[in-house]
């Protein structure tokens, strides 16, 4: 693909987030596109972001799982940016029409204290970088078609990545941890939708420990000459398979002893 190709497409997905219209698969729009090309696409999206004044207060991982990877025949993980908007309170309601096809995950979420990257990044220096951790949904929403209606075809990972790994919101519960007060492998959450439980799951799904997965993200920055920076929060991976939330969905998060997360869409 080429700069002019990546910046039509980021184009093409701020305006479906805009309008609500959803786009095809740019894997079939562009069907020699790789990684490089998909995150070309989401830094032009971001640039967009910053241009109309949003703010990076975080980032986000997917893919962390074994579950997910194998679904998408892919083996690493993968990222996008969490923007100011995409802020929502615990027990707060997403406004109908605020998104286009809503899911939720449930995940463990750090906030750092200090900045850290490098690709060299060990699991202590991600520790030592930590503010505290909290229970947190996340708010996945797709800018692309999940499958091509003629065709069938499912997305694949470029076209997820290029929608900014499909991130829409993120809700942090009221509880702060440090660090070291949970053993996060055996954190856990029972997750309802309209107080039926849906999904549940351990910390440990994710690359079997989530500090883990924050060192990924350190490192996957490094090559692009970035760094995590104070005060973000970065959302480890779900533990869980997403939940669909049509209107009217009132979503339940038990984290235990570690907290929990409300959320409801109208």
């Amino acid at each position: 693909m080429t700069p002019q190709d990546h910046a039509r497409a980021a184009a093409d997905l701020l305006q479906a987030e805009a309008t609500g219209q959803q786009i095809g698969l740019l894997s079939l729009r562009h069907p020699d596109m790789g990684m490089d090309d998909a995150y070309a696409i989401q830094n032009a999206i971001y640039e967009q972001k910053l241009a109309q004044g949003r703010k990076v207060v975080g980032w986000k991982i997917g893919l962390t799982s074994k579950a997910m990877q194998y679904a998408l025949n892919i083996d690493i993980p993968d990222s996008g940016i969490l923007f100011d908007d995409m802020l929502f309170d615990t027990g707060s309601t997403v406004p109908k029409g605020r998104f286009i096809q809503p899911r939720i995950e449930a995940e463990i979420a750090f906030v750092m204290k200090t900045a850290i990257g490098g690709s060299d990044i060990t699991r202590d220096d991600v520790i030592a970088a930590i503010d505290f951790v909290a229970p947190s949904i996340e708010i996945l929403d797709t800018r692309i078609l999940r499958a091509d209606p003629e065709t069938g075809r499912t997305r694949s990972v470029h076209d997820t990545i290029s929608d900014n790994a499909a991130n829409a919101g993120i809700v942090l519960g009221a509880e702060r941890h440090a660090v070291d007060a949970f053993d996060l492998r055996w954190v856990g959450a029972l997750t309802f939708r309209n107080d039926e439980i849906e999904e549940t799951g351990l910390g440990a799904g994710v690359l079997n420990d989530p500090v883990e997965s924050v060192v990924w993200l350190a490192r996957r920055m490094a090559q692009y000459g970035q760094q995590i920076e104070p005060g973000q929060v970065i959302l480890s991976g779900s533990f869980i398979r997403p939940v669909e939330c049509p209107p009217e969905t009132c979503i339940h998060a038990d984290f235990g002893a570690f907290g929990s997360v409300d959320i409801a869409f109208d």
